[in-house]
């Protein structure tokens, strides 16, 4: 009935003002998490995946993502600057 099920993940680790912000791809839903060091950003967002494998099996899995498919790059974005009343 029961299994173990392990899958490697590619994990994307962002530096920010306060820390680390960590979210893996290929998976589907959305899994942050975040951590003081990068260390701890990563055991973190390892324990958010397994929480959400556990909830949502294996329909929480999206196609794999190899490294030549994830790309960073600059995009403008223009916002209107009008305040809402």
């Amino acid at each position: 009935m029961g299994g173990t099920m392990n899958r490697r993940f590619k994990v994307v680790v962002e530096r920010t003002g306060d820390g680390y912000v960590a979210y893996p791809l290929g998976l589907r839903g959305v899994v942050v998490s975040d951590g003081d060091t990068f260390e701890e950003a990563l055991a973190n967002v390892k324990s958010a995946i397994a929480f959400h494998m556990k909830t949502f099996g294996e329909a929480a899995l999206g196609d794999h993502i190899s490294a030549e498919d994830v790309f960073i790059t600059e995009a403008n974005v223009t916002v209107d600057a009008e305040i809402p009343a």
